[in-house]
């Protein structure tokens, strides 16, 4: 890492207080204005990071600088992009622990999950770097006389604006196939989690990437945000985040009729049918709630229980919330602080507007909260209808609310009653029950008897107002690059 006078500072104290740059053209600079924003420790609220605060023309010296450089990244043979890919992957990997560890302390996220989060980053850029050389069109066969091919070309400049759940994970998601395909990247990270994705930008250079083809300016999303979708010269944005934001981003994109891949937010069902194995089906639906402390966009935060075993699954679940610890992402404990005292705000607000409503709360946890951070015990809300807000608004925490049905209609009702479709998962024995119910559930994936099943291979996206195009796999490259049809008459 440098600071924003590009001084190098390699130093890995936890408790240093560092300061970072934008990362434009391979090195570090300090934003035009000046000016620059604290990140905090989530567990203590203490300083971690000092970093340039890009604005307008931040983002275009960037987006400027970008475009001239995928011009000549476009050119390099497919293989040599892949070879690049390939040694960030490894770069990535060999720089794991002291990745983990800035990301845990801008995140607040528990180490294990940080180390985990570095090595899917890592797992992304391998992933695709196996894919570059095999990214083709089709010929269409026209008859005699006629030659008709389809190439896959780049956008040119992809602005990629990053969520603040997991940094280094989806800036990788998004990058990885966006510079397989011969796009240049010009990246906006959360204000509030700035640091990984400012590293992953050296890292990438000193691995070979060509300077200018990754460039990353921290900001606010008024500022930096909106003048990256803006951009004239940005020929696709990807954006992650709340449904809010993305309706402005599609809206001021569609002005410009720029393509745009959202992911959005997220009320998925988790539905245990009667005949699941209720031990493995909770061991799920705890994980599938509480990890990264329910900051994940395809959480299962709704429990959709068959009736005949509700009050089991719910002793279950409230035995195995009784061994839940929380603390700080350095304890290396199950759960972590919420990343913003915001965020901490918003579930306390959800939690008093459940018992407003009429659910009973049960609050889990093995341990006394600490008394600085911005921590919450994970909670179950039981005797919730789908017609309450916190069975169908996200919020964004360690909170499960679980709904009883009678049969499979009923489920699959309560499951689809949603604005939105990311995920859904089914805990079942019965095989042919699960391949009905999961082409019945509006959603983009459905986990069949392990929540998160799958992996950078599976493609991910949602239906409804939780967005459009795919992330991950051999599918994303299809959202990364446009088709061109050429046809030749001999």
């Amino acid at each position: 890492m440098t600071d924003s006078t590009g001084a190098s500072s390699h130093a890995v104290s936890t408790e240093e207080v560092r300061r970072y740059g934008a990362y434009v053209a391979g090195r570090w600079q300090a934003a035009q204005s000046g000016q620059e924003f604290e990140t905090r420790d989530p567990a203590t609220g203490a300083v971690v990071a000092v970093v340039a605060q890009g604005d307008a023309a931040d983002i275009d010296g960037a987006v400027l600088n970008s475009k001239e450089a995928q011009v000549a990244w476009w050119a390099v043979l497919p293989s040599e992009r892949g070879r690049i890919l390939g040694r960030i992957a490894t770069a990535l990997r060999d720089d794991l622990e002291r990745l983990a560890t800035i990301e845990t302390r801008d995140n607040g996220k528990p180490l294990a999950q940080a180390r985990n989060d570095v090595e899917t980053a890592a797992r992304y850029f391998e992933f695709y770097a196996g894919l570059a050389d095999k990214i083709h069109g089709d010929t269409i066969p026209l008859g005699d006389g006629l030659v008709s091919y389809t190439r896959r070309e780049p956008y040119g400049v992809v602005g990629v604006i990053i969520p603040w759940n997991a940094p280094i994970n989806q800036a990788a998601r998004s990058i990885a196939p966006a510079l397989v395909s011969g796009n240049s990247v010009v990246a906006k990270p959360a204000e509030q989690t700035p640091l990984t994705c400012l590293e992953l930008a050296e890292i990438a250079t000193r691995c070979g990437l060509p300077s200018g083809v990754l460039n990353v300016v921290p900001g606010f999303g008024e500022t930096a945000g909106s003048a990256l979708v803006e951009h004239s010269l940005v020929g696709k944005v990807v954006f992650t985040g709340s449904v809010e934001t993305g309706r402005i981003v599609a809206a001021t994109a569609g002005e410009r009729l720029k393509p745009v891949t959202l992911e959005l937010g997220g009320k998925s069902a988790n539905i245990i049918f009667e005949d699941a194995d209720i031990g493995q089906a909770v061991r799920g639906a705890v994980i599938a709630i509480n990890a990264n402390s329910g900051q994940v966009c395809s959480a299962g935060s709704r429990l959709l229980v068959h009736e005949s075993i509700h009050d089991t699954v719910i002793e279950q679940l409230t035995k195995a919330y009784a061994t839940l610890t929380v603390g700080s992402g350095t304890d290396d404990l199950i759960m972590g602080p919420l990343t913003s005292e915001e965020q901490l705000n918003k579930v306390r607000s959800y939690l008093s507007l459940a018992k407003e409503e009429g659910a009973r709360v049960i609050t889990g946890g093995a341990n006394e909260l600490p008394t600085t951070g911005w921590f919450t015990q994970p909670v179950i809300l039981t005797g919730v209808t789908n017609n309450m807000h916190v069975a169908r608004e996200e919020i964004f925490g360690p909170v499960l609310s679980v709904i009883p049905f009678q049969d499979d209609d009923e489920a699959v009702r309560i499951a689809n009653d949603s604005d939105y479709g990311l995920v859904a998962g089914v805990w079942t024995q019965n095989l042919a029950r699960a391949h009905r119910v999961a082409s019945l559930l509006e959603v983009g994936q459905v986990f069949v008897n392990e929540y998160f099943a799958g992996g950078v291979e599976t493609p991910f996206g949602g239906y409804k107002n939780s967005g459009y195009g795919r992330e991950k796999g051999v599918e994303a490259i299809h959202d990364y690059t446009r088709i061109k049809t050429v046809t030749i008459k001999l």
